[in-house]
């Protein structure tokens, strides 16, 4: 069976210690960095998924998944210190994927780590069965073109750079176009985790940043609709 790595890039040893005994008990390979340049240093094209807190002498969690996304599109969970609302925010504009709030459960945190895995291997060995045998299939709305296969999107003809997350998340929109989703239906369809309350931020952040990458105009969208009290859908205006 295949050891699947985990980067765990944390400034408290105990917690660094806790997390790597719970994780290696259940198979997984783990790796340690006590702050974000040995985290960047010891980040590997077979790493499966970095655990990182976002409050870090020198560089912080924040900056370092900043540059983490300049060269892998790798899942980045966050750990976050309770009600720091700011810095949770800013984690997952940063391109985090997901984020526990500490103190956290042992369970909760696999729960997450099984989930992120489990999407980004399972599904991405899908698409690239997809890619290999020519089974690609391109969804095209107005100047936005998406490869339903694998995650590449053009607008206006320009390749347009998204996480595995936000291509998953533009992908169930567009292949559903008018249905409306809940942010709890988003948020267990594709982090494949039971939702929480906080986890609203998680797939709103998600929305903005896609919106950002897709949309003309951020502020009023075209393409990703927000309905009041229900959720979002995808629907061209012209």
């Amino acid at each position: 069976m295949e050891k699947h790595c985990i980067l765990i890039i944390e400034d408290d040893s105990a917690i660094r210690e806790g997390v790597r005994i719970l994780l290696e008990g259940e198979g997984y390979h783990v790796q340690e960095a006590e702050n974000g340049r040995e985290g960047l240093k010891n980040l590997k094209e077979e790493t499966d998924l970095v655990i990182l807190d976002v409050m870090m002498p020198g560089i912080s969690g924040i900056k370092t998944c900043e540059e983490i996304r300049k060269i892998s599109n790798v899942p980045v969970l966050f750990l976050t210190a309770k009600g720091q609302e700011s810095d949770k925010l800013l984690g997952l504009m940063a391109g985090g994927d997901d984020y526990l709030i500490k103190p956290f459960s042992y369970a909760e945190l696999l729960a997450r780590v099984k989930a992120l895995i489990r999407r980004c291997r399972v599904y991405d060995r899908a698409f690239d069965q997809k890619k290999y045998s020519g089974g690609e299939k391109w969804l095209e709305i107005s100047s936005l073109r998406v490869n339903a296969g694998i995650n590449e999107v053009y607008l206006h003809g320009k390749e347009v750079e998204l996480t595995e997350m936000e291509y998953k998340l533009l992908l169930l929109l567009m292949k559903n176009p008018g249905k409306i989703f809940s942010v709890q239906n988003l948020y267990e369809s594709l982090w494949e985790a039971p939702f929480y309350y906080t986890c609203g931020n998680t797939v709103m952040v998600h929305i903005r940043r896609l919106r950002k990458k897709i949309e003309e105009d951020p502020q009023k969208p075209k393409l990703i609709k927000t309905e009041w009290g229900k959720g979002y859908r995808f629907g061209y205006n012209t």
